[in-house]
């Protein structure tokens, strides 16, 4: 009898060969002593006592679990209120919140397109837009990163009557921004919806941290949708969809990412709600950590690595690129050997020749870590070359 299983052994195996395999490493409550660069705690608030009393407060409220779906048991005055306050926070008509944002993509995307419909998708989308198009039955047209001029030729030919333009605001590896107002024209010269992804946009960019459609001047457009993830700058765990009324309500009725699934814990909610009061509180917040991923740009810069794009990262993640999956994993290594925890990048997270290391910036980041930082680069250079 043939054994089942050893199709998944000899694929591991080649992952291994080719530097790919993947592992579970549990942190420690301090990060082992390291340096955080590698999370998405973008405004350093994910232990902040504001954010732990509102998750806390919530539990002794209504307990640790939803119970339900938001249809049935699972949403309390706490969900309809942070509806209603990412909305108002990001310039939207109104808001929907889901259990993550993966979630929040699968919902939106296959409600809002399906078979008739075609899907044009930016080529380094997060996976949770790729499966969405995967999922969404349409005709999906992969354009090239940041090519408002194929998005418009696929709109021009195209045979359907609906289409969706879906994109990143912030690219979670290279940290460019979409050229947003450039494809919302494009999508509304040929009658499409236009959907942004906020996750690494919102609480970073744009004037207190409204995400880069409210800085775009797009966010109360009616053809366009805003998704989000709470897991980032407001140190929680959720996402949302935010849109016209007409779009929430097409959700509430169709998104089977809301409809079936649990809603979000109790717990997550009154911590993201205390997160948008710590941004109300201290809007100099986002520029903070703007300015911190500026520094280790050019910090990394200096020393001879290559980066992101020369008008540097528009929110807070910086991708030092090695171009080799073992060495990106053996720098990520000597970064941890000498103070520094970062991220490390490989296929198919990023096209084949970009392994690299992202680095995320904190508003909360100090001289002193970034000293740390850079000797720790330091270390990357000597050892890897030029």
């Amino acid at each position: 009898m043939r054994d089942p299983l050893a199709r998944l052994r000899e694929a591991t195996e080649r992952r291994d060969t080719a530097g790919l395999r993947r592992r579970l490493r549990p942190r420690s409550e301090d990060h082992d002593g390291l340096i955080d660069l590698a999370s998405n705690d973008y405004l350093g608030l994910s232990r902040d006592p504001r954010l732990v009393e509102g998750a806390v407060r919530a539990v002794r409220e209504w307990g640790t679990g939803s119970t339900g779906s938001r249809l049935v048991t699972g949403t309390t005055r706490l969900h309809r209120e942070l509806d209603q306050r990412l909305a108002a926070f990001t310039g939207t008509p109104a808001g929907l919140v889901f259990s993550s944002g993966f979630l929040a993509n699968l919902g939106a995307v296959t409600a809002l397109s399906g078979p008739g419909a075609l899907v044009v998708s930016d080529q380094v989308n997060h996976a949770s837009i790729v499966d969405a198009c995967r999922l969404s039955r349409s005709r999906v047209v992969i354009a090239p990163h940041r090519d408002v001029a194929a998005v418009q030729r696929a709109l021009a030919d195209r045979d359907e009557e609906r289409a969706l333009v879906v994109t990143d605001a912030v690219f979670s590896v290279d940290g460019d921004l979409a050229p947003l107002r450039e494809l919302h024209q494009v999508a509304r010269r040929h009658g499409a919806l236009l959907v942004i992804d906020e996750a690494h946009a919102l609480g970073v960019v744009g004037p207190h941290g409204r995400g880069a459609a409210h800085e775009a001047g797009l966010a109360a457009e009616p053809d366009v949708v805003l998704t989000l993830t709470l897991s980032k700058s407001l140190a929680s765990q959720g996402g949302a969809v935010l849109g016209a009324p007409e779009v929430i309500e097409t959700l509430v009725d169709t998104g089977r990412s809301f409809i079936f699934d649990t809603g979000l814990a109790p717990a997550a909610v009154g911590a993201a709600l205390a997160a948008l009061d710590v941004l109300a509180a201290e809007p100099e917040l986002p520029a903070r950590a703007r300015d911190r991923a500026q520094r280790i740009r050019l910090l990394a810069e200096g020393l001879g690595f290559e980066t992101t794009g020369p008008q540097g990262p528009a929110a807070a993640v910086v991708p030092v690129v090695l171009g080799d999956p073992h060495a990106a994993v053996r720098a990520a290594e000597i970064c941890a050997e000498h103070g520094a925890r970062v991220g490390c990048f490989r296929p198919p997270s990023v096209p084949p020749g970009r392994a690299c290391l992202r680095l995320t910036a904190r508003a909360s980041l100090t001289e002193a870590e970034l000293t740390v930082l850079e000797g720790a680069l330091q270390k990357v250079r000597a050892e890897t070359g030029p």
